[in-house]
Parts: structure tokens; sequence; C-alpha cells
């Protein structure tokens, strides 16, 4: 018989009509067509090399699920959330992964977690697209930042999310960066920040965003002066979250900046169960690969274009 003679190829049809559209096993076939199970199985390789069969995952909606699960296997990920965004305008890309990362906090999070939020623009964004959570502590994991194209704080996000769920809001109020070491010390030693801070141990879940070491690409870069900028990105500096310093690797750091700042510190971060980032764009790829090496995120919502970039090596 021919290999691609039409009677081989009818074959390959009927054992793949079998298996995949009626779900028979591949003894069920073997008895049927009267071969053995271990050419059924050559047959099927056969139609899949062929393709005569083609097996594909379908997106739903914008959820890239493909995407989305090989994201999640390259990098043993708890979650990942591909989103196909419609839009190339920064702010709607925003708008359009905090609601994934909104519908993926309702679905995990259960009564009794203890949620933790930082200050970033894709975290204000997620909680403004809340509409539900089960009851959660919510808990403030890092100092404000006062932006002219944002009208909310690191406390506004905390108890907006709290309300969702009925749970209680542990914020505390103090700038994100100070001027001075001396200062942050004296603001870390009053009560409500050194309680709100040391709440942070209880947090199984935080939703974060990554700054990329650039121009633009952090919030944090971009309020520190061109000295500290450039001396940061000396030490090795690709990135941070919440505050957290890191390198190429992935490896947590601790600049000398880093005592100016009221935030959680690397061990901290590192202690809580899942961190999920949010995050877009391809420029942000070494610093997002980068923080999955060093497994500071065991989850991520991301844009098509970063996926891609994360898993085109």
């Amino acid at each position: 018989m021919a290999d691609d003679g039409p009677a081989e190829l009818v074959l390959l049809a009927a054992v793949a009509r079998r298996h995949y559209l009626h779900h028979q096993s591949k003894v069920e076939i073997a008895d049927e067509l009267g071969i053995s199970r271990f050419k059924v199985a050559r047959l099927l390789e056969s139609a899949r090399e062929r393709g005569l069969v083609r097996i594909e995952i379908v997106r739903q909606g914008s959820l890239d699920v493909d995407a989305s699960a090989r994201l999640q296997e390259r990098f043993g990920l708890t979650h990942a959330v591909v989103v196909d965004t419609a839009d190339a305008d920064p702010g709607a890309v925003r708008q359009q992964l905090g609601r994934a990362a909104a519908d993926l906090l309702s679905e995990v999070l259960v009564e009794d977690d203890v949620l933790g939020l930082p200050w970033s623009r894709n975290v204000h964004a997620m909680v403004g697209a809340l509409t539900s959570l089960p009851r959660v502590e919510v808990v403030q994991l890092t100092g404000a930042i006062a932006l002219p194209d944002f009208d909310s704080s690191a406390v506004d996000v905390v108890r907006r999310a709290a309300r969702l769920g009925g749970g209680s809001a542990r914020v505390f109020y103090a700038p994100f960066v100070l001027d001075t070491k001396a200062s942050a010390d004296a603001l870390r030693r009053q009560p409500a920040v050194a309680e709100g801070l040391s709440r942070a141990s209880a947090v199984t879940h935080a939703v974060v965003g990554i700054g990329h070491w650039t121009s633009g690409g952090s919030t944090i870069h971009d309020l520190l002066d061109a000295r500290e900028q450039r001396e940061l990105a000396g030490r090795g500096v690709v990135g941070e979250l919440a505050g957290v310093f890191f390198d190429g690797n992935g490896k947590a750091l601790r600049p000398k900046v880093a005592a100016r700042l009221i935030t959680i510190d690397a061990d901290t971060l590192d202690a809580i169960p899942e961190v999920i980032a949010v995050a877009s764009g391809a420029a942000k790829g070494s610093a997002v690969r980068a923080a999955l090496e060093g497994r500071l995120v065991q989850g991520l919502v991301v844009d098509h274009e970063l996926a891609e970039a994360l898993l085109a090596d």
C-alpha cells in the first residue's frame, strides 16, 4: 500500500475520526478495523504529521489561551493570562490588562486570603475594573506616589479593593520615595507605618507592576535624578517591582537608594506564595524575564506583544 495512496489516506481519516471525533480508544479502533493498537498509534501520528488532522486551541474572546498555556508551562507559573489587546494606546492596553487581572483575581482568591497591593498604574487599573471579591483583608505594600495623571494613591486602591469584598483595609500614610534615608527611617518608625508594613508577612496573593530600568519604563526610575539612575544601572539593576530592585538574573539587590523607599523588602516579597505581575510591551521583556527567572513572580497578566517576546527564546 503506497504511503500517499487513497486507501492509506482513507484509513488515516477513518482512524482519526474514530479517535478524535468519536472518542474511541486505540484498542477499540484496533478491534473494529482488525489491526494492532500499535498501528493505530502510528496512523494517528502520521495523520497529524501530514496535516490531515489539525489540533488547535482556540482563543476565547481577547484571551489567547494557547499563548497563556505555553507561557505558564515555559516558566512554571501558577497562573498566566495573555490578552490580545485591540488598541496600541498605552492607556487602553492598561485598561484591558486591568480587566483581565481583575477577572483572574476574583477567580483565584478565596475568603480569608490576604491580598497585597503596592502603588502601580497597572494595579490602579485592575482595582478600577474589579466588580467583586471574596471577603479578604487587603494590605498596602508601598507608600504613595503622586502623579499628575492619576487621582488615587496606594491608600485609595487598597480601600477600594477592601470595600468590594467587605474585608478590612490595612493602610498607612507615607510617600513611596523620600529625599533622605533619615526621613525614611523616621517614617518607618511611626507605629502606623511599621504595623502596616509588618502585616505584609500575612499576604497570600499580591498584584504588582514591573518597572523596566529606563526612562518611562519605571516610575521609581523617573523619580530619581540622573546620577542615581546611572548608579543603579551600573549596579546591574534591570528592573523593580514594588520598589524591590533586581538584576538580569532576577537576584534582588539593595542599592543605597532603597533605604529611601517606604516599601516591603525582598525577603517579605519572597515569602508571598503568589505574586502576580501585570505588564505590557516587548520593551519590558528583559525585566519581566529576569523577574521570572529569579522567581520573584509566580503569575503573569501580559499583552500578546510581551508574551511573544518572552516565548521567543
